[in-house]
C-alpha cells in the first residue's frame, strides 16, 4: 500500500489514536456512579413510601373461573317471555302475509328489459419505451 505520508509518523499519530481511546474508557470508568439507581429513586438513596392501592382487588375464584352462571328464570318470567316471543313472531308473520298480498290495482307493472349488446373492452395502452441507462 502506497501511503502520502512516512511510515513513522502514521505510527505517531495511530499510538496518539490509542491514547484517546484509552484515555476516554479510563474517565468514563472513573467518572461512573458507584452504585446504580432505579428509576423514581433519589441520588440520596432515600426511597419514598410504597404507594397503596385504592381499588385493590385479590385475585379470587370469580376472577380465575369466569362469573357464575346467572340465576334460573322463575316460572312466571318464563311464561311472560314466551308469550313475547309468540307477540313478536306473529306480529312478523301478519306484515309477511301484508306485504305478499298485494292487490293487483296498486302492484307496478314490471319495467320491460332490454338486453343491450355486450362492450367491446378498452384496447390495452402500448408498452412504454425501454430506455438506455444513463451509463
Amino acid at each position: 500500500m502506497n501511503w502520502s505520508m512516512p511510515r513513522p509518523v502514521l505510527q505517531v499519530v495511530a499510538v496518539l489514536i490509542g491514547a484517546a481511546c484509552v484515555g476516554a474508557f479510563a474517565m468514563g470508568v472513573a467518572t461512573a456512579p458507584q452504585k446504580s439507581r432505579l428509576p423514581g429513586q433519589r441520588a440520596d438513596g432515600v426511597t419514598g413510601q410504597a404507594l397503596q392501592a385504592q381499588e385493590a382487588v385479590a385475585l379470587g375464584e370469580e376472577r380465575i373461573e369466569g362469573a357464575a352462571p346467572p340465576p334460573e328464570l322463575s316460572d312466571e318470567e318464563k311464561a311472560r317471555l314466551a308469550d313475547e316471543k309468540e307477540t313478536r313472531e306473529a306480529e312478523a308473520a301478519a306484515k309477511a302475509a301484508a306485504a305478499s298480498v298485494m292487490p293487483a290495482a296498486t302492484a307496478a307493472p314490471a319495467a320491460p328489459t332490454v338486453e343491450a349488446a355486450p362492450q367491446p373492452a378498452p384496447a390495452a395502452p402500448p408498452p412504454p419505451k425501454v430506455e438506455e441507462p444513463p451509463f
